[in-house]
């Protein structure tokens, strides 16, 4: 089963999420094309933040960009640690995590095998 894909073009969606991110000085943004991985999203975009106020501060950013420019957000996750905050846009799922446990859990390695 497919989602619902965003109202944005995907190319304009991408870009104003690494912009958002850009905003709030986030670090080693990363994005990843997962169209022949799932059905359920398109792009991965993976960025790291320094605190959790960074975090929590990169993911209000996106959300709040994405919405400005008749984007939609289908829900955002982990905003009450600030450790990894996920923001669902439909075509693209963007994780914002502090270097630790981005390390950790290694997504780049998840998506794109090829790493």
């Amino acid at each position: 089963m497919s989602r619902k894909p965003n109202t944005l073009d995907l190319a304009k969606l991408e870009a104003i999420i690494i912009d958002a991110l850009d905003d709030m000085k986030a670090q080693d943004i990363t994005v990843l094309n997962t169209e022949s991985l799932t059905d359920e999203f398109d792009r991965v975009i993976i960025a790291s933040a320094t605190s959790n106020r960074q975090t929590r501060g990169a993911a209000n950013n996106v959300h709040e960009k994405v919405k400005e420019n008749g984007g939609d957000v289908l829900s955002t996750e982990g905003e009450d640690t600030g450790e990894w905050v996920l923001v669902d846009c439909g075509d693209i799922v963007v994780h914002i995590m502090q270097a630790q446990i981005r390390a950790y859990y290694n997504l780049e390695e998840l998506w794109d095998p090829s790493r």
